[in-house]
């Protein structure tokens, strides 16, 4: 019987790394046996980012939009309640009175620049 993925685009997850040693929180963009594109931000200054985003100074969280090879992924968790303890996206949306999902959205798409421009 094949196993069934519980990890959909949009999903909200905790990844942890490996070489180097990292843990993102962040939502799915897409993911398949190459790797995970993700939407997140570095957990290592959680507070940091918590009080940003509460002071309003989202744009100076380092918020950003990657593809990790799977070979660098060692674990992939659903951010989900645990043990008592409330989600990320719960600790998120309590501490900066945000929505996560939509901290989280798709970046703007880039302005074309005139190295990719075509000329008439």
């Amino acid at each position: 019987m094949p196993l069934s993925m519980p990890f959909r685009p949009g999903d909200l997850v905790v990844v942890l790394l490996q070489s180097p040693r990292e843990r993102i929180w962040g939502r799915i963009l897409g993911l398949d046996a190459s790797g995970i594109a993700l939407r997140g931000v570095d957990l290592v200054p959680w507070e940091e980012v918590l009080t940003l985003v509460r002071r309003g100074e989202a744009d100076q969280v380092a918020l950003g939009t990657r593809f990790i090879p799977m070979h660098r992924v060692e674990t992939l968790y659903l951010d989900e309640p645990s043990s008592g303890a409330p989600s990320l996206a719960d600790t998120f949306r309590d501490r900066t009175d945000r929505d996560p999902h939509d901290f989280l959205a798709d970046p703007p798409s880039p302005k074309p620049s005139s190295r990719h421009r075509r000329n008439p």
